[in-house]
């Protein structure tokens, strides 16, 4: 495992539509793991989940979260994100979860998906990084 790496040495990575999972704590200080879609941006990464949903919740008890976006196939491009989760629910949230959606899915699907959302109240978690990991394996297949 090649080290000292930083986000611009995993190439496209941070580009592919790839889930992240985002590790929330529990009230009981347990772990909550769960799969979401993300957009790297401004030194961050940006979600999008539901207002009040469990994530919400357990943000505002504890905002320090972590977030791991590991590739599939060799050689295992991967970071993981751990910092302070802020919410917020700007004006143009749809069009950010819509922006994000695009990584994901064609152009008619993400619509689609943007609409069905707008019936909900939407808010987003920037999460800022205090520590960023990066690592693959290149070293490996040679």
């Amino acid at each position: 495992m090649r080290k000292n790496l930083t986000l611009g040495d995993l190439g496209d990575l941070l580009d592919q539509p790839i889930l992240a999972v985002l590790a929330t704590k529990r009230l009981d200080e347990s772990v909550l793991l769960s799969p979401v879609w993300y957009e790297w941006c401004e030194e961050g990464m940006l979600i999008a989940i539901a207002a009040n949903s469990i994530k919400s919740k357990h943000i505002v008890h504890d905002p320090i979260v972590s977030a791991v976006v590991a590739e599939q196939k060799m050689p295992y491009r991967s970071f993981e994100i751990s910092g302070e989760a802020r919410l917020s629910s700007p004006d143009d949230i749809f069009e950010i979860i819509r922006r994000i959606t695009l990584r994901y899915f064609n152009e008619e699907e993400a619509n689609a998906y943007v609409e069905s959302c707008t019936s909900l109240e939407m808010e987003l978690i920037r999460i800022i990084p205090a520590k960023i990991r990066v690592w693959d394996y290149s070293d490996e297949m040679d």
